[in-house]
């Protein structure tokens, strides 16, 4: 019997599939199933790189003059057809970085056609303003776009945060060319050919590959006016190297090790929900904004633990494609040895508790995959590595704490200033704690993801700039031009 095939997905360059000018491949995946591979996909050179930003820079001289509405128009066609190919886009997503279809990846999709429709709505509102100089002297200023964008994804929500670049960029009049994860390039690529058949050729084009060979090579490229990542603080600091070295704008959405402050109001079974949903479990902890320092007050540290391990307990952890699971896999060996790696050193810390979860079992379905279950540690203090490092899976850390001041110092004694989370039914008290936090994105009473139209980042090493709003647009995808006209030319007389 022939052997099957390994199906290509191809990059998208000037509105054309490439195979790139090597012609090698690289394989893609499957988390779930080791040694499973998906679909290969290009490894794009400085030479594909160098095609994809000439081809943008030439769509952006007509794209750039089309009327913002008309680019508007555009975008919510993009965000119907997305709609009508979800469930293909979904399950690619599930199956090349084992993110769950049900609680991850349909979602994902949706937010994604969601980025096109808000960004296509909000592209009239690109406007400038007057200044009042005078009878005879006009003043205005114009919002222009930058030029054509590298966009930089990773690999947790992959075509979600490809469209929360692409989106804001097209509306602006900008063109892009968009480096897809390597680990998961596949839905990237489906969507972006999805958005192309509304789209003039050049105006998006998406490439695959190492980043050392082709990330580097599109943020270094001359031609390029505007670096956007969304990625590890690490990846973030050699990329703003590079827009200083051109002296270009840099939007950075970086790492987080973010703190949730649990008060002695707040031992609830929903509020355990809750701390779950902002420890992003359902995407393996896999996130940038995942709640993986949790503060409990001492006074119910031991009865809200419990009720959090019995709720985590539940959690279904298995096959991405199933309906039923609530947690998929991580999403490669590299990231899987990592959390096991920290897990390990949990386990042999002196004065902390293993709580549930632990390392993956040797053998079993979960086994087939890099599969790691919900892991808490309780720790007397957090100045160790598992509650000051980003592990980027599914551990947490728990820390008692009495003080307010104490725990405010403690939620802000890192590097990072992504975001952070409280509960407590004081409300005043939620607002005053989330004010003395340094981070860029905070959740009051609710552990749920961003909401389109609020300006989203972080500070300190969690990154520059904001996202998913209209500040976000105008701030990061154009620039203002100030023009003074003299009415009163030629002078009379």
């Amino acid at each position: 019997m022939q052997e099957q095939a390994t199906p290509r997905e191809l990059m998208l360059i000037d509105g054309k599939q490439t195979p790139g000018a090597s012609g090698n491949f690289i394989p893609v995946e499957n988390p779930s199933k080791r040694g499973t591979i998906v679909a290969e996909v290009p490894s794009a050179s400085e030479v594909d790189v160098d095609v994809a930003v000439k081809a943008a820079a030439r769509a952006f001289e007509t794209w750039k003059k089309m009327p913002a509405r008309e680019r508007g128009k555009l975008l919510l066609k993009i965000a119907d057809a997305v709609d009508a190919g979800s469930e293909e886009i979904a399950r690619t997503i599930a199956q090349e970085n084992g993110n769950a279809i049900r609680t991850q990846s349909r979602p994902e999709v949706k937010n994604t056609s969601d980025q096109f429709r808000y960004f296509g709505g909000l592209a009239s509102e690109i406007k400038g303003t007057t200044y009042p100089t005078g009878e005879d002297v006009f003043t205005y200023t114009r919002r222009e776009p930058l030029g054509v964008v590298a966009g930089l994804v990773p690999w947790n929500v992959p075509v979600m945060l490809a469209a929360c670049k692409i989106a804001p960029a097209l509306a602006a009049g900008n063109t892009i060319v968009v480096k897809a994860a390597s680990d998961a390039p596949i839905g990237t690529l489906k969507m972006a050919k999805i958005a192309d058949k509304f789209l003039p050729p050049g105006v998006l084009n998406v490439i695959t590959g190492p980043g050392q060979e082709c990330g580097m090579a599109l943020v270094n490229h001359p031609l390029i006016r505007k670096i956007s990542l969304t990625g590890s603080t690490e990846v973030g600091k050699l990329l703003l190297h590079a827009a200083a070295d051109r002296i270009i704008p840099s939007t950075s959405e970086l790492g987080g090790k973010n703190p949730q402050i649990v008060f002695p109001d707040a031992d609830k079974d929903y509020v355990v929900d809750g701390v779950i949903d902002a420890v992003r479990f359902a995407r393996q902890g896999q996130s940038c904004t995942s709640g993986s320092r949790i503060y409990v007050h001492k006074s119910i540290f031991d009865s809200f633990l419990q009720r959090l391990v019995t709720r985590v307990k539940k959690l279904k952890v298995g096959d991405p494609l199933d309906e039923a699971t609530d947690m998929g896999a991580i999403t490669s060996r590299r990231q899987f040895e990592k959390v096991c790696a920290y897990i390990e050193e949990g386990m042999k810390r002196e004065g902390v508790r293993l709580l549930c979860g632990g390392l993956p079992p040797k053998e079993g379905p979960l086994a087939e995959g890099y599969y790691i279950e919900p892991t808490i540690f309780a720790c007397n203090h957090d100045n160790w590595r598992l509650a000051r490092e980003e592990i980027f899976g599914p551990v947490v850390v728990a820390i008692p704490w009495e003080d307010e001041g104490e725990v405010i110092e403690m939620a802000n004694d890192t590097n990072y200033g992504l975001a952070a989370f409280v509960w407590t039914h004081d409300a005043a008290k939620g607002m005053r704690v989330a004010h003395s936090i340094n981070a860029g994105w905070i959740l009051v009473n609710r552990g749920g993801a961003q909401i389109l139209g609020q300006p989203y980042g972080g500070m300190k090493e969690s990154g520059l700039g904001r996202e998913n709003s209209l500040e976000g647009l105008l701030e990061s995808y154009t620039e203002i031009k100030s023009i003074m006209v003299n009415l009163a030319f030629p002078p009379k007389g």
